[in-house]
Order: C-alpha cells, then sequence, then structure tokens
C-alpha cells in the first residue's frame, strides 16, 4: 500500500507554512470543517492554537483521530436497538385454546352451543 502523502500551504498568524498530511488525513479534515461550518483553513488555525505537539502536521493528525474516536464511542456507548419481533411466531396452546380464547361468533339462527 502506497502512502499519499500531499503537501499543502497554509497561513498562521500571517506566515506560510507547508503541511504534509496523507490525502486521507486531508479529506476527513474537509469534512470536519464542513460538518462545523467552518473552513478547512480556520481549521487548522484552531488546530495549532490547541496543539501540544511542536509539530502541525502531528496536531493534525491526532486531531482527526481523536474526533473519530469519539464518535465511535459515543455509538459504542449508546443503548443497542430493540430487535424486531421475528416473523414466525410461536404457538401456544392448541386450536382448541385458540379458539377458546376467541370470542364466539353468532350465526344466523343457531345459537352457540355451551357444553
Amino acid at each position: 500500500m502506497e502512502s499519499s502523502i500531499v503537501k499543502r500551504s497554509v497561513t498562521l498568524d500571517g506566515h506560510r507554512t507547508s503541511v504534509s498530511l496523507e490525502e486521507a488525513f486531508w479529506k476527513a479534515l474537509r469534512e470536519i470543517a464542513l460538518h462545523q461550518h467552518v473552513t478547512t483553513p480556520h481549521l487548522i488555525e484552531i488546530i495549532n492554537a490547541n496543539r501540544k505537539q511542536g509539530n502541525l502536521s502531528s496536531a493534525i493528525r491526532l486531531f482527526v483521530l481523536e474526533l473519530y474516536q469519539d464518535q465511535i464511542d459515543h455509538v459504542a456507548l449508546r443503548p443497542p436497538e430493540p430487535s424486531k419481533p421475528s416473523v414466525r411466531r410461536r404457538r401456544t396452546g392448541g386450536l382448541r385454546a385458540r379458539a377458546a380464547a376467541r370470542p364466539a361468533k353468532r350465526r344466523r339462527g343457531r345459537l352457540p352451543k355451551f357444553a
């Protein structure tokens, strides 16, 4: 598997700098920015202001990774959805038990039999 590192220039605090990231991280960064209603350069500025690492590329990778891990944790913590009832139903009793459970039908001219 070939790593496709893409180098892009960004402006941070009025200075141009280059950031090298794999294409998958650039794509994820664009999707995150779109979802958060900010531009990609603005999101990079936010990451830069909050980074604890010396390398901006690493800080961006960790930001993307942490965000996706939080999403997975959120999904994992959600209670499972109830399963759908199966199409086949288990019969209990027999025909007599089911017939006895139903109200007696009136037939024309006949009275229901009582035994």
